[in-house]
């Protein structure tokens, strides 16, 4: 099964840059420029994960991860962190709304695998 993973980030930069990574995995990846498209993808897409960016227009990433895991049909879904500052009060404000996992911006390819492992099982 193929993995399909939202990666809301309003850097476009960012976004190519996780896009390109997770392609490599074998992941299918859609991305959202905030919080208020993600919602809307969730929708539509319904993905397995997501990378999400905190600072975004519109609605941040933890506004967006606040509004999904109220969502019965979002809840469980796993949320990823990435973040060039991870302060411990970001990590423990992301921790309390339910974030499962958390990225330091750069990161490598095989950083990237480990962290999304941690929240979805092995990648084929």
């Amino acid at each position: 099964m193929q993995l399909t993973i939202l990666v809301c980030d309003d850097s476009i930069l960012v976004r190519r840059q996780l896009r390109d990574l997770l392609e490599e995995l074998g992941c299918r990846v859609i991305e959202a420029k905030n919080g208020l498209e993600g919602v809307k993808l969730y929708k539509e897409e319904n993905p397995h994960a997501t990378f999400m960016d905190i600072v975004m227009p519109v609605m941040d990433g933890l506004e967006l991860l606040r509004n999904l895991r109220a969502n019965r049909a979002t809840k469980g879904v796993g949320f990823i962190l990435v973040t060039g500052k991870p302060t411990p009060e970001l990590v423990a404000k992301g921790r309390s709304l339910g974030m499962n996992n958390m990225i330091k911006k750069p990161f490598t390819t095989a950083q990237l695998k480990a962290c999304i492992e941690q929240v979805v099982g092995p990648l084929a």
